[in-house]
């Protein structure tokens, strides 16, 4: 099964969910094509009591996908750089400061306080893993999925301002707890006596700045490159290459990718980039490109999240854990908001309930399944990952459909 073969029936299911989703469901796409890939995998389950057949060829698609690398290192700055190119530049500059506390501050502190009472919740039941184990966890699910974010929230009615710090944050948030995870899975696999402090930061210092640096590099090229020329078709190739070959560049520096994609996709979607740099018909077919391609890979990557219950150890307690994570992870995240709301809340004028609506609409996603899938076995991967799935399943669907009616309701 070779990966055109494989690529196929994932953009295959990804036409017939989506079709069956716009003429019956009527859920956002994210959402409806994820349901009907975990309602279809439970049909291919049921199925396999009688011919196993179906399930076979789920399973071999599900084994020969690596989703960590192909999310990661691949779709993520494709995605990343397409979320950042529509992102309105000039509220994402007023609301910068909380933005920034957010997608830091906010991250780390969610991070120790998921991990504390992961690492409680786990003694309670008898489960003896070790804290670094815990704060791995808390890593891995405190950064908003911005992919799911961005679909769901554009169809929520949410207003701008609050939209912005959302999208914002999740952008930035993303790559910052990206980051976050491999120092605290760096620090537990050579032990916590081996790694120094300066190790610490000089690796999370080299992947955020390294990361805002060379994206700055990328989106300052691709402006004075589309400025020289007006050839639409060339432009749009420019702007692939700089989201390619900028990948490759941050995995060689050892550099953060995600953040090097949204910074690169803010400068060259910013509105005065865009009107010196872009024709009106370049930047038409610019944004067309990337949102063509931002939908056919949100597809692929919801189709994936279904499948992949196909790799999950289920156990009773497992479930039972992952399901007490979920008010967990909600209230870890809305205590980790507190401050940075507090601070610029007048300031800035932010609507009413920002805490509780940030809480609700911080969406988890692809991101958090993939970091878990990273875990080695001494990690208590297949526990983590239960529970990882559990809370990304709630996320999208309860909250994704919900977070709509909340707005509305504080509006009124």
């Amino acid at each position: 099964m070779d990966a055109y073969f494989i690529a196929t029936i994932l953009i295959f299911l990804s036409a017939i969910f989506g079709f069956i989703n716009v003429r019956f469901l009527k859920l956002p796409n994210t959402i409806g094509l994820m349901v009907m890939t975990i309602v279809f995998t439970l049909g291919v389950f049921l199925l396999s009591y009688f011919d196993a057949t179906l399930l076979n060829i789920e399973k071999s698609i599900i084994t020969k996908i690596d989703f960590k690398t192909v999310l990661l290192d691949e779709m993520l700055s494709f995605l990343l750089f397409a979320g950042a190119l529509h992102t309105n530049f000039e509220q994402l500059k007023i609301q910068r400061w909380p933005i920034l506390l957010f997608s830091t501050l906010g991250v780390l502190t969610s991070t120790f306080l998921v991990g504390g009472a992961i690492f409680v919740l786990l003694e309670l039941f008898n489960f003896s893993a070790d804290f670094i184990y815990c704060l791995l966890f808390g890593a891995l699910i405190s950064p908003t999925d911005p992919i799911a974010v961005l679909g769901i929230l554009k169809k929520a009615g949410v207003p701008k301002k609050l939209e912005t710090k959302i999208v914002g944050e999740s952008l930035f948030n993303d790559g910052v707890g990206v980051v976050v995870f491999l120092t605290i899975f760096q620090i537990a696999q050579s032990g916590i006596d081996n790694e120094t402090t300066f190790n610490v930061f000089k690796l999370f210092g080299q992947e955020v700045v390294g990361g805002v640096v060379l994206g700055g590099i990328l989106g300052y090229l691709c402006y004075k490159l589309m400025k020289a020329i007006d050839d639409y078709d060339i432009e749009v190739i420019i702007t692939l290459a700089a989201v390619m070959g900028g990948t490759v560049i941050a995995h060689k520096l050892h550099v953060s990718a995600p953040l090097a994609m949204v910074t690169a996709g803010l400068i060259v979607g910013n509105d005065t980039v865009r009107s010196s740099s872009m024709s009106k018909i370049t930047e038409k077919y610019v944004d067309k490109f990337w949102e063509l391609l931002d939908i056919l890979l949100n597809a692929i990557l919801f189709v994936l999240i279904g499948m992949e219950m196909l790799v999950l150890v289920f156990e009773g307690k497992y479930i039972i854990v992952g399901l007490i994570a979920i008010p967990i992870v909600l209230l870890c995240r809305y205590v980790s908001l507190f401050l940075p709301i507090k601070i610029f809340a007048k300031k800035l004028e932010f609507v009413p309930k920002t805490n509780l609506i940030m809480t609700w609409g911080g969406l988890r996603g692809g991101i958090s399944i993939a970091l878990a899938l990273g875990l080695s076995t001494e990690m208590h991967r297949d526990l983590f990952l239960v529970i990882t799935y559990i809370v990304v399943i709630f996320s999208i669907i309860a909250q994704g459909l919900t977070v709509g009616k909340l707005v509305n309701k504080f509006k009124a």
